[in-house]
């Protein structure tokens, strides 16, 4: 799995849908979920999930926070190197984490952060240095109108079905959700792909027309091919 995650660090995630849309995967990118404060950064890594259910008043409380299943619990289960993947259900109006849970999360070794929802305190948590991909901020803590409910179950976020485990990749695009069985899959097709897509681009900039070409027909595959050879 490790020569698998380092090739995926080398594929973009517009790469990553086309491999999976040829398995028949269409809802792989997490609508919502974007950068927070930062590009060119890429990350990989397993799935830890989060699910947020609507608020329950008399639940959802500042003193919530105290309990074993908490947010605060959460963190303390996290993996180094997850990438926590957190169900919001897309709302906006409450932060789910700020500055201090980010920075504990950094203490735990986690990779990133991916939500529908949207952050809190963002000053601080962009001095954490945790890549975070999110719909932007708000003010009002989660218990405003998020009640937490639990960890590393499958979730949904973004439009996608995520299972602890999946593979996530994410960078400037976006943040997507590989089937933990087609890693292997992605990290070969796509690598192959991304390599094809260079030699494409190179025939572009020299003026070559695009019917043919991209998708390239029996011709064009063999002058890939040779060029292959030559490299």
């Amino acid at each position: 799995m490790t020569a698998t995650l380092d090739a995926l660090r080398t594929i973009t995630t517009g790469t990553i849908t086309t491999m999976l849309l040829k398995k028949g995967i269409r809802h792989a990118w997490m609508k919502g979920a974007m950068p927070f404060g930062f590009s060119g950064k890429r990350v990989v890594g397993p799935a830890f999930t989060l699910r947020f259910v609507p608020v329950r008043e008399d639940l959802a409380t500042p003193e919530s926070w105290m309990k074993p299943i908490s947010t605060r619990g959460a963190i303390e289960a996290m993996p180094a190197d997850c990438v926590v993947v957190a169900d919001a259900m897309g709302i906006t109006g409450a932060g789910i984490f700020g500055d201090i849970l980010c920075m504990r999360m950094v203490k735990r070794g986690v990779t990133a952060l991916i939500t529908d929802g949207v952050m809190r305190d963002k000053h601080g948590v962009l001095a954490t240095n945790l890549p975070v991909w999110c719909q932007g901020v708000a003010a009002p803590a989660s218990v405003n109108q998020l009640t937490f409910v639990g960890w590393n179950e499958p979730i949904g976020c973004g439009g996608c079905a995520i299972f602890p485990g999946d593979i996530i990749v994410a960078d400037d695009d976006g943040a997507v959700v590989i089937p933990k069985d087609l890693a292997d899959f992605v990290a070969t097709e796509g690598a192959e792909h991304e390599l094809l897509e260079s030699w494409l681009v190179q025939e572009v900039e020299k003026g070559e027309q695009l019917l043919g070409l991209y998708p390239p027909n029996e011709e064009n595959k063999k002058r890939y091919e040779a060029w292959k050879k030559a490299r």
